[in-house]
């Protein structure tokens, strides 16, 4: 059966479920009389609505609250343990896996480094380390939790580089920073990883999975635009506008910023990656007599060059001089990202610009400022003067926390039913024991 406007009505009570699993999630506990205003439905579709939810056990009650001279209104809210996603990041100098549940707590995390350091090492990439890496991780979470792999709503995987996908392999990554070209990552992890062939893998930019997760539940949340930037050995971002809806990854790192100036490592030359990301700082560094730690990691490395360029004051209040080299090499790394920036404010115009990744946790408000200031000098007057730029709030679990959005937006937008559910087909039996905890 179809209405007027082309949707049937099953399209019609999965987007009423929609509505109402997100007002819960984002707003609740909240009563039926509640969830009417907030979702547009009718009383009577909210109440179809919730008493499908909690038979399913998606929805739970949670208490009542007074109402205006009648009885109490019972308060619902979303079951955490209705649901469970994977998220990871496929980072610079490692691979994090977390596992959470609906509410998104985390319940066990797995890390791995990748090895080995240095300048420039693209083969601590090799695709069959990471995904071992993946594949020992995925089944070490769930074994911790002790959460069967038929309950997981899904695995979100944030990588670097450009996501595309085909018929044939799913999503593929074309990561040319790192030495991958059109890898198949989601069938070498369908091949790899041993979980049910239901639960779908959800790979994404880097970028992307940190915006997602800072405009859900960061600095983000409220905010029609924003660019969020990934700011770790490399720079990369996420625009979020009216337009792009969950938001577009866009490779910001690789905008020429100097004709014919440093080689990145994707091959061009000039880039702002090549001036502002994190190995790249480190590099300069070095290359202007500064001595980062021999053999350390890119995240020591750089605290030791914001200990030199910013040192603390001893206990007995002196403060040592800072290290000139360190601080002049910042200090033009703010200017390069300032100049980022202010190509995003001209081509995007955001209400808002969130930094985050390791790397940008780092350098912290000490540093944003000046990047605040060259941004303001280098940016059209009339945007420039109506953003903010400020850190991200979601601290170096954004990307793991983002990805595994993936799976559960999905989730939603589905009316908050597994990928391969077919309301004719059998409820699983690990749904029907949620159920009958539910009823009972």
């Amino acid at each position: 059966m179809t209405v007027r406007s082309g949707r049937t009505v099953r399209d019609l009570r999965r987007e009423n479920r929609t509505a109402v699993l997100q007002r819960l999630y984002f707003d609740g506990p909240l009563s039926r009389f509640s969830l009417g205003p907030v979702t547009g439905l009718s009383s009577g579709s909210v109440s179809n609505v919730v008493a499908e939810l909690v038979a399913e056990g998606l929805v739970e009650e949670a208490g009542s609250v007074d109402s205006a001279g009648g009885r109490p209104r019972t308060l619902l809210r979303i079951r955490p343990d209705s649901g469970y996603m994977i998220g990871v990041d496929v980072g610079e100098t490692r691979v994090r896996i977390e596992l959470f549940d609906l509410a998104l707590t985390e319940l066990a995390r797995v890390e791995r480094p990748l090895a080995p350091e240095g300048p420039r090492r693209t083969d601590r990439f090799d695709v069959g380390v990471v995904v071992g890496h993946l594949r020992e991780g995925i089944a070490e979470v769930l074994d911790r939790a002790g959460i069967a792999a038929e309950r997981l709503l899904g695995v979100g995987v944030g990588v670097p580089g450009i996501v595309a996908g085909t018929p044939e392999d799913g999503a593929v990554v074309h990561g040319q920073t790192i030495g991958w070209d059109a890898v198949p990552l989601e069938r070498l992890l369908r091949e790899s990883v041993r979980l049910p062939a239901s639960v779908p893998y959800y790979i994404d930019n880097g970028a992307k999975t940190l915006g997602q997760a800072e405009m859900w539940f960061g600095a983000g949340r409220g905010a029609d635009s924003a660019v969020v930037v990934l700011f770790g050995s490399g720079v990369g971002a996420c625009v979020v506008t009216d337009d792009m809806g969950p938001g577009r990854a866009v490779e910001w790192g690789h905008l020429t910023v100097r004709v014919r100036g440093r080689r990145c490592r994707c091959g061009a030359q000039g880039c702002l990656e090549a001036y502002a990301g994190a190995e790249a700082l480190l590099e300069r560094w070095a290359e202007a007599g500064g001595e980062p730690p021999a053999g350390a990691a890119e995240e020591t490395a750089l605290t030791a060059m914001l200990a030199a360029a910013y040192p603390s004051p001893a206990p007995d209040g002196t403060v040592s001089e800072p290290d000139a080299t360190a601080l002049a090499v910042l200090e033009e790394t703010a200017e390069y990202l300032g100049a980022g920036f202010a190509d995003l404010i001209n081509l995007f115009q955001p209400e808002r610009i969130l930094v985050g990744g390791w790397a940008g946790l780092q350098l912290g408000s000490r540093f944003l400022d000046s990047v605040r200031a060259y941004a303001t000098s280098y940016a059209l007057a009339y945007p420039a003067a109506r953003v903010r730029i400020e850190l991200g709030t979601l601290g170096p679990d954004a990307v793991t926390v983002g990805a595994a959005i993936l799976p559960l937006a999905d989730f939603f937008g589905r009316g908050g039913r597994p990928a391969e559910a077919d309301p004719q087909e059998p409820v699983p039996a690990w749904r029907t024991t949620l159920q009958e905890r539910a009823v009972h």
